[in-house]
């Protein structure tokens, strides 16, 4: 194993926040796995990383598949020899009422957001085992990880759940020299947030672009958030800088919530 080039894996890495962690990741010298349950999105955005003198591989995959991310795992080490970084990044979003979601919307939204988070922690943690030199889980959960929002209870309950992963991984794999922690955005510019605005938008007797400007002006930094703003973020937590740190979700909103 070459320990000298650190291999990461972003599940959810063909757009938005994945891409740019992505390419954050592979500016501090990380190989870099993208993976998404979208080919094409996956293949263009590897080639783009290439084109920038990142090396990189495109894996297909769906989250909610337990034996496809142990299979994006094996591909991986089967290309590049080690894991050092897992990220948990894919992540479903969902606006309903909570009186109108159906069993069909909170399977979905549990099997990526939940068990894809679950299947991932496994299977990067097996690897890392197997290898001996510890390693880094990073996991996508939110301001609403901290705090439940109406129309948004099956997504948030989601993201309670995934600090709830967080924690017990950080305290079951801390032998192994395995670090777990969560990265939680707030209002990111990106077609998740367009779309969460559409839904609200509906519900809310409201034009499109209302939700989200409502929901802007409780920021304290006075600007939305871009994606580079959480791979920044993201960028410490794979660092070697962050060793010492496992089992915390952070909020990096630019300052919704406190705490």
């Amino acid at each position: 194993m070459n320990m000298d080039k650190k291999v990461a894996v972003i599940t959810g890495s063909g757009q938005g926040i994945g891409k740019a962690i992505a390419e954050r990741l592979g500016k501090d010298g990380f190989t870099i796995v993208i993976s998404d349950v979208n080919e094409e999105s996956a293949n263009r955005t590897s080639i783009e990383l290439m084109e920038k003198g990142i090396e990189s591989m495109a894996v297909q995959a769906n989250v909610s598949s337990k034996k496809e991310i142990e299979n994006l795992v094996e591909q991986t080490v089967e290309q590049y020899g080690q894991l050092d970084v897992f990220i948990n990044n894919a992540g479903i979003d969902q606006v309903d009422s909570i009186l109108n979601i159906s069993e069909e919307d909170v399977q979905k939204i549990f099997e990526v957001n939940v068990f894809g988070t679950l299947y991932g922690i496994q299977a990067a943690a097996v690897q890392m085992k197997k290898q001996g030199t510890g390693g880094k889980i990073i996991n996508a959960c939110s301001i609403a990880g901290h705090r439940a929002y109406s129309l948004l209870g099956a997504y948030s309950a989601t993201k309670f759940a995934v600090k709830a992963w967080t924690q017990a991984a950080a305290e079951e794999l801390a032998s192994s020299k395995i670090t777990v922690n969560s990265y939680c955005p707030g209002i990111v510019g990106t077609s998740m947030w367009d779309r969460i605005d559409a839904g609200m938008v509906e519900y809310m007797n409201l034009e499109k672009g209302q939700a989200f400007e409502q929901f802007s002006k409780s920021i304290a930094l006075g600007r939305t958030q871009e994606p580079e703003d959480v791979a920044n973020f993201v960028s410490f937590l794979a660092s070697k800088d962050s060793d010492y740190m496992t089992g915390q979700s952070v909020l990096i909103d630019g300052g919704i919530l406190y705490g």
